[in-house]
C-alpha cells in the first residue's frame, strides 16, 4: 500500500471517496485480533456487517470482538497514516500523564498571568499619559511641518520652472536675434554676390556679343575685299604662336567615341582632312553600323557598293531608310555575311528578287525592317527558310502580301524565335491571317498594329489563342477594338498597353487591367472618351506603373486623380500626361506633389483651371525634369515661383497669354540647365526673352517661338552668338525675320538640324534653299500667317470680326514648298 503515495491523483481520490483504507483497516484489525479458522467466511460476514451499518460509521475496531478490544483511547478517527506508511502514534499511560501535566501547567500559567495583570494596581499612569501626550504633540508638529514644507517645496519648484522658462525664452530671443542678424548679413552679401555675378555675366555677354559682331564684320569684309599683306602677316604670326595639337594622340577608345557620334557624311569629310585623320576614320569598330539614310540625297550607288565591299566583314547594322537604290546596289548587301540588323523601309526599289539575294547570304539577321515596301508572298516564303534567328520583323504598310504569305512563316525551321512584330497599316490581313501568325510565331512578346481600321476583337482573339507570351500591345488607330480584347489578353502577362482615339474602350477594361495585369508598367490611353474617374480608381492598386498617358480623356477630374494617387501606383510613376483634362484643378496638383516623389515628366497642357497656386505645388516635386503648362492660366508670378525648382530641363508655355517678357526673364535666371523651351503663340513676347536665353541658358538645344511676331533679327543674332548647342528651332510666323537671321545661324549654330520657318515672308526663297543644304530637315513658307495665329501680316492683333472670318487660305498655306536635304523623324 505504500506505493499509493506515488499513485495518480485519480486513483488516490477513488480510494478516499470509497473509504477503501478504512474498510481494509477494519478487516485487517479483525483478522489480526480474532484469527478465525475460516478467514474467507469471516471476511464475508464482516463485509456484510459493514454494508448494513454504513461506511460513515465505520471504525477500525468494528470487526473485533468487544472482549478482545484494547483499553487505550484512539487519537484520531482513522488510521490512514498507518496505511500510507506513517509510524504508529498510539497513546500510552506515560504519554497521557505527561500530556496532562503539560496542559495543567500551561493553563495555570495563563490564568495566573491574567489574574496578576488584573489585580495588580496600575502605577505611573500620569507619567505614561504625559509620555503619550508628548509623542502626540511631536507627531502633530511633524505633520504641520510636513504640510508647510510641502507648500514651500511646491512654491520653490514652481519658481524654478518659471525662472527656467524665462531663461529659455531669453536664450531663444537672443538666438533668433543672432540668426536674424546673420541672415541679414548673409542676404546683403548674397545680394552683392548675385549683383556682382549678374554684372559679370552681363559684361561677359556684352564682350562675347561684341566679339561676335566683330567676327561677323570681318567675314563680311573678307567677302567684299581682299585682305592686305600686313594683315596676312599678322594672322600668320598669330597662328604660329598657337601650339599645335594633334587629335590622333588621343586614345583609340576616345577617338572611337568621338567619331561614332558623327554622321556618315561627317566621317567622310574628316577622312579628307589629312592622312592621320584618314587613319582615324579607318577604325573597324567605327564601321559596325552604317546609316545611309542621312545621306540618301547625295550619296551614289557606286560609293555604297565600294563601302560595303571594303567593310563587309565588319558591318553589323545597315540603314537604307528611304534610299532609292538600284538592284545591283541592294545585291551588294549580300556581301555583309555578318549582318545582324537591316532597315530597308520606304525603299521603293526593293523587290522580292533583291530580298532573295540578301536572305541567301545574310542568314544571321536578327532585325529586319521591310515597312512600306512592295514585297509579296515570295519574300514571306524566304523569311522562315533563311532567317532562322529572326527576332524583330516590321511589315508595316506592306499591302501586297496576303494571309497565305503569313502561313508561309511556318515553313522550314519557321520564325519561331520572333519576338517583335509590326503589322501597322496591313489592312489586307483577315482573321485567318492572324490565326496563321499564331500557328507560326508563338513566341511573340511585342505586337504593334497601328492604323488598322479593320482590326477587330476576333483578330486579337485568334492571335492570342496560341501566343501567350505577349507583354506589350500597341493598337493606335484601331477604332473597333473594345473591352473584349483585354478579356482575350487575360492569359498574357501584359507590361505595356498603347491605345489612341478609341471610343469603345470604357472603365470596364481598366477593371480587367487591375485583375489580370498586376505587373503592367506602361499605359497609354490617349483620346479615349469613355474613360472616367472610375478608371483611375481601378489603376490605383498597380505597384509597377511608371508611365500613364490619359491625354484628351476629358471626363477625368479631381476625384479620380486623388483616388489614383492614394494607391501604391503613385510611388513609382515617372511620366504622367493629363493634357486636355479640363476638370483638373490646383487641388489635384497639391495631391500630386505629396504622393509622386519620383515623377520626371508632367504634362498639364490646356488644364484651364490650373493657376499659380498649382505651380507652387509643382515646385515641390524635386525629381521633375520636364513640365508642360501650355494653355493654362499661369502668370509671371507662377514663372517666378517655378524658377525656384532649378532642375527643369524642358518647359512648354505655348498659348499662355498671361505671361510676359518679365516672367520668362525671371525663369531663365533660375534655370541654367534649361534645354528645351516652347513659348509658341505668345504674341506678347519680344526680343527680351531671346536676350535672357542667350545670357542664362546657353545649353539650350530646342526652342520654339512660332507665332511671336515681335521677334527680330537682333534677338536671333544674340541667340546665334551664345547658344551654340541649338539643334531644333521653330520661328514660324515670326514675320520680322529676314535673311540675316539665316546668316547668323550658319555662323553660330553649327549643330542646327531642324529649322521651321513657315509664314516668314521677309525670308527669301534663295536664302532658304541655301540653308536647306546645311540642316537635315527644313520647313519654309513665305505666305502670310493664317488667321488662327491671331495677328495679320504686319503683326497687329486681329479684331474679333477678322478672327471669326473663315480660313480661306489655310489649305493653300499647308501646300507651301518645304525644302529638306536630309529627313529626320522627330
Amino acid at each position: 500500500m505504500a506505493s499509493l503515495r506515488f499513485a495518480s491523483p485519480r486513483l488516490r481520490n477513488y480510494f478516499k471517496e470509497n473509504y477503501i483504507p478504512q474498510v481494509c483497516e477494519a478487516l485487517l484489525c479483525g483478522l489480526l485480533a480474532t484469527c478465525p479458522e475460516d478467514p474467507l467466511k469471516y471476511l464475508e460476514e464482516m463485509i456484510i456487517a459493514i454494508m448494513e451499518n454504513g461506511l460513515e460509521s465505520l471504525l477500525w475496531d468494528i470487526c473485533i470482538d468487544p472482549s478482545m478490544k484494547p483499553k487505550i483511547r484512539r487519537l484520531s478517527e482513522t488510521y490512514l497514516e498507518q496505511l500510507f506508511g506513517l509510524d504508529d502514534q498510539l497513546m500510552t499511560p506515560e504519554l497521557m500523564i505527561k500530556a496532562c501535566t503539560f496542559y495543567t501547567g500551561r493553563l495555570l500559567k495563563t490564568h495566573f498571568c491574567i489574574w496578576r495583570e488584573t489585580m495588580t494596581p496600575r502605577t505611573n499612569e500620569v507619567e505614561i499619559l504625559a509620555e503619550q501626550m508628548e509623542r502626540a504633540r511631536e507627531y502633530d508638529n511633524f505633520r504641520l511641518q510636513k504640510c508647510v514644507f510641502h507648500h514651500w517645496h511646491s512654491y520653490v519648484k514652481h519658481q524654478k520652472e518659471q525662472r527656467k522658462d524665462i531663461l529659455q525664452r531669453i536664450q531663444q530671443i537672443i538666438y533668433c536675434r543672432r540668426l536674424v542678424t546673420i541672415l541679414i548679413k548673409w542676404r546683403d552679401k548674397a545680394k552683392q554676390k548675385y549683383k556682382k555675378r549678374e554684372d559679370e555675366l552681363m559684361l561677359k555677354h556684352e564682350l562675347q556679343f561684341k566679339k561676335w559682331k566683330s567676327k561677323v564684320k570681318v567675314n563680311v569684309n573678307a567677302k567684299e575685299e581682299s585682305i592686305s599683306p600686313e594683315h596676312c602677316v599678322s594672322e600668320v604670326s598669330l597662328i604660329s604662336e598657337i601650339p599645335e595639337f594633334d587629335i590622333s594622340e588621343f586614345p583609340k577608345r576616345a577617338l572611337l567615341q568621338i567619331f561614332s557620334n558623327l554622321s556618315l557624311r561627317d566621317v567622310v569629310i574628316c577622312s579628307q582632312v589629312s592622312r592621320s585623320w584618314l587613319l582615324m576614320t579607318q577604325m573597324s569598330s567605327l564601321w559596325n553600323g552604317i546609316d545611309f539614310s542621312t545621306v540618301k540625297n547625295i550619296i551614289t550607288d557606286k560609293y555604297i557598293v565600294s563601302i560595303l565591299q571594303r567593310w563587309r566583314l565588319n558591318v553589323l547594322r545597315l540603314n537604307f531608310h528611304g534610299c532609292l537604290l538600284r538592284l545591283k546596289t541592294l545585291r551588294s548587301v549580300s556581301l555583309c555575311r555578318n549582318l545582324q540588323e537591316l532597315n530597308v523601309s520606304d525603299c521603293p526599289t526593293l523587290t522580292d528578287e533583291s530580298m532573295r539575294y540578301i536572305s541567301e547570304s545574310c542568314s544571321g539577321v536578327l532585325y529586319l525592317n521591310l515597312s512600306n515596301t512592295t514585297i509579296t508572298n515570295r519574300t514571306m516564303r524566304l523569311l522562315p527558310r533563311h532567317f532562322h534567328n529572326l527576332q524583330n520583323l516590321s511589315l508595316a504598310y506592306c499591302r501586297k502580301f496576303t494571309d497565305k504569305g503569313l502561313q508561309y512563316l511556318n515553313l522550314g525551321n519557321g520564325c519561331h524565335k520572333l519576338i517583335y512584330l509590326d503589322l501597322s497599316g496591313c489592312t489586307q490581313i483577315s482573321v485567318q491571317g492572324f490565326r496563321n501568325i499564331a500557328n507560326s510565331c508563338t513566341g511573340i512578346m511585342h505586337l504593334t498594329i497601328n492604323d488598322m481600321p479593320t482590326l477587330t476583337d476576333n483578330c486579337v482573339k485568334a492571335l492570342v489563342e496560341k501566343c501567350h507570351r505577349i507583354t506589350s500591345v500597341v493598337f493606335i488607330g484601331a477604332p473597333h477594338i473594345s473591352d473584349c480584347t483585354f478579356k482575350a489578353l487575360s492569359n498574357c502577362d501584359l507590361r505595356k498597353i498603347r491605345f489612341e482615339g478609341n471610343k469603345r474602350i470604357t472603365d470596364e477594361c481598366f477593371k480587367l487591367i487591375d485583375q489580370n495585369y498586376p505587373n503592367i508598367n506602361h499605359i497609354y490611353m490617349a483620346d479615349c472618351k469613355g474613360i472616367t474617374d472610375g478608371s483611375l480608381k481601378s489603376l490605383s492598386p498597380l505597384k509597377q506603373l511608371t508611365v500613364l498617358n490619359l491625354a484628351n480623356c476629358v471626363r477625368i477630374g479631381d476625384m479620380g486623380l486623388k483616388q489614383f494617387l492614394d494607391g501604391p501606383a503613385s510611388k513609382k510613376i515617372r511620366e504622367l500626361n493629363l493634357s486636355n483634362c479640363i476638370y483638373l484643378s490646383d487641388a489635384s496638383i497639391a495631391k500630386l506633389s505629396e504622393c509622386c516623389s519620383n515623377l520626371n515628366y508632367l504634362s498639364l497642357r490646356n488644364c484651364e483651371h490650373l493657376t499659380d497656386l498649382g505651380v507652387e505645388h509643382i515646385v515641390n516635386i524635386f525629381s521633375l525634369v520636364s513640365v508642360d503648362l501650355s494653355g493654362t492660366d499661369i502668370t509671371n508670378e507662377g514663372l517666378m515661383i517655378l524658377s525656384r525648382h532649378r532642375k527643369l530641363k524642358e518647359l512648354s508655355l505655348s498659348e499662355c497669354d498671361k505671361i510676359t517678357d518679365v516672367g520668362i526673364q525671371l525663369f531663365c535666371k533660375g534655370s541654367p540647365i534649361l534645354e528645351h523651351l516652347d513659348v509658341s503663340y505668345c504674341p506678347q513676347l519680344s526680343d527680351d526673352i531671346i536676350k535672357a536665353l542667350a545670357i542664362y541658358c546657353i545649353s539650350l538645344t530646342s526652342l520654339s517661338i512660332a507665332g511671336c511676331p515681335k521677334i527680330t533679327d537682333t534677338g536671333m543674332e544674340m541667340l546665334s552668338a551664345k547658344c551654340h548647342y541649338l539643334h531644333i528651332l521653330d520661328v514660324s510666323g515670326c514675320i520680322l525675320l529676314t535673311d540675316q537671321m539665316l546668316e547668323d545661324l550658319k555662323m553660330g549654330c553649327k549643330q542646327l538640324r531642324i529649322l521651321k520657318m513657315q509664314y516668314c515672308r521677309l525670308i527669301s526663297m534663295k536664302a532658304a534653299k541655301k540653308m536647306s543644304s546645311i540642316v537635315q530637315h527644313q520647313e519654309y513658307s513665305s505666305a502670310d500667317p493664317p488667321l488662327w495665329f491671331g495677328y495679320d501680316c504686319e503683326g497687329k492683333p486681329l479684331t474679333e470680326q477678322q478672327d471669326t472670318t473663315p480660313f480661306k487660305d489655310l489649305e493653300l498655306t499647308m501646300k507651301e514648298s518645304t525644302y529638306s536635304s536630309e529627313e529626320e523623324v522627330v
